[in-house]
């Protein structure tokens, strides 16, 4: 081939710029190179460098610290990282310019024609979706973890191959979905979340939720929870093609999981697989547990997977880190490391499990929350609230009044050491804050793993100071 005909050949490629340098970001970039796309990488941040490595190795050209807007608006299409706003400039300005825009799970769809497991919720979807893997993993299915959690779903398509796909999708991944189909899909729940993005308008984040059901065919399935009103709601609006599979914790009309309460059993009950279990079996607790292990038992049910197990992996299953994870027990108190709850509604169920004499961490990045939903389990469990955060006025203002005592702190060693002041044997001290965690924190991962760090650095240092009896 001569150089010209080089040059035509390159000038011919489809030229895809990605936005974003973390997993998503760098995933889609192989994929894209693997496809034999004109791929150029951009970040206004800072990429870490294992993924600079992997961005090195593939050949792909990257940037980072800036944006130059010169390249990025010569792209044929875009992926975005779900973290970037839409109100982003770089996104204003593609869009301007009429640029597809799309999500790294809409990008690696195109490349794959696996089973697809999509679960979504305000609440519970990293849970339900880490279940969901265990059981088909177990029961020796070729499946791969990818979305919020596992590698990025391009990644897996460009360097594996799976049978099935168990993914997890925010809100923002669903947003940059367009003709990407879930086999099966999986709506938990619907409460107030990340309203910052979505104008502080409810029926926008909604909507969001609800591009789950998008293209779905006669052939596919959509789990839901029936009792939750927003979802009941938006259903009468909106047409669904695909076979439904309500759960409940009752047994109500069209149900196809719910608890039997002549012995407190979960009944599944699908075409593919009917099954019973008792409910004490169940390795999660508490009533947001039960809903989780529904969704997941009826997805398994769904993919034909032998009753046995079914039974023994939601029997088996370890908890998910930083929600309701126990952490220590201190001279009788309990620290309860819930980090992962970023927001109103997550809280709730956190509280819902709790006895008395619960002392509450609350604080971080507001996102527009209305507290009032957790007003009640506050009054009836909350003897303490412990408000951790930069900006805590909102806290103190609304539960002021409403708890015996409440405290502002600004950092997680404070907010340990009051909690360590002010709890008795008998009393359980829960870290589940309502709020985002970025005005102290990296993540609710840091948050949560800095808090559990604090209480066993203070665990050992209230060993070390009890004297030694001969």
């Amino acid at each position: 081939m001569n150089n010209t005909s080089l040059d035509n050949n390159l000038n011919n490629k489809k030229r895809l710029v990605v936005l974003g340098g973390g997993e998503s970001g760098v995933g889609a970039a192989i994929l894209g190179k693997k496809e034999g796309m004109d791929v150029f990488l951009s970040d206004s941040g800072t990429i870490k460098p294992h993924y600079i490595e992997m961005l090195n190795e593939e050949g792909i050209e990257w940037e980072h610290q800036h944006h130059t807007m010169e390249r990025i608006l010569q792209a044929d299409e875009v992926v975005k990282s779900p973290g970037i706003p839409p109100t982003a400039p770089v996104i204003r300005a593609l869009t301007e310019r009429s640029i597809p825009i799309i999500s790294e799970i809409e990008f690696a769809g195109r490349y794959t024609d696996a089973k697809m497991v999509c679960i979504t919720g305000s609440n519970g979807k990293t849970t339900t979706t880490l279940l969901t893997y265990h059981i088909l993993k177990n029961a020796g299915l070729n499946v791969g973890l990818a979305g919020n959690v596992g590698q990025s779903l391009a990644l897996q398509v460009a360097r594996d191959h799976h049978d099935v796909y168990v993914i997890e999708l925010s809100s923002f991944q669903l947003e940059g979905m367009y003709k990407f189909k879930a086999d099966i899909a999986v709506l938990l729940n619907i409460t107030p979340d990340h309203l910052d993005r979505y104008e502080y308008k409810m029926e926008n984040y909604v909507r969001a939720k609800f591009r789950i059901l998008q293209n779905l065919t006669p052939t596919d399935a959509f789990i839901y929870w029936q009792d939750d009103p927003v979802i009941e709601a938006q259903l009468k609006q909106i047409a669904t093609e695909a076979s439904l599979y309500p759960f409940s914790e009752h047994l109500e009309p069209s149900s196809h999981a719910y608890v039997d309460e002549s012995d407190d059993e979960i009944v599944f009950d699908t075409k593919a697989t009917s099954l019973r279990m008792p409910r004490a079996d169940l390795a999660l607790n508490g009533l947001h547990n039960l809903y989780n292990s529904m969704a997941a038992g009826l997805s398994a049910c769904l993919l034909d997977i032998k009753r046995e197990d079914i039974r023994e992996a939601l029997s088996d299953f370890e908890g998910v880190e930083h929600r309701l994870e126990p952490v220590a027990e201190i001279d009788g108190v309990r620290f309860i490391n819930d980090s992962k709850a970023t927001n109103v509604n997550s809280c709730w169920y956190a509280l819902e499990s709790m006895g008395p004499n619960t002392i509450l961490i609350l604080g971080g990045k507001d996102k527009g929350n209305d507290y009032t939903e957790i007003e009640p389990l506050v009054k009836e469990k909350v003897k303490a609230i412990v408000c951790m955060g930069l900006h805590n006025e909102k806290l103190l203002d609304f539960f002021t009044g409403k708890v015996e005592a409440i405290y502002d702190t600004h950092s997680l060693q404070e907010a340990v050491d009051t909690c360590f002041d002010i709890a008795k044997a008998g009393d359980t001290v829960l870290l589940s804050p309502c709020c985002a965690s970025f005005d102290l924190f990296s993540s609710y991962e840091d948050r949560g793993r800095q808090f559990k760090d604090a209480v066993r650095s203070r665990e050992h240092k209230e060993k070390e100071s009890q004297p030694i009896t001969k």
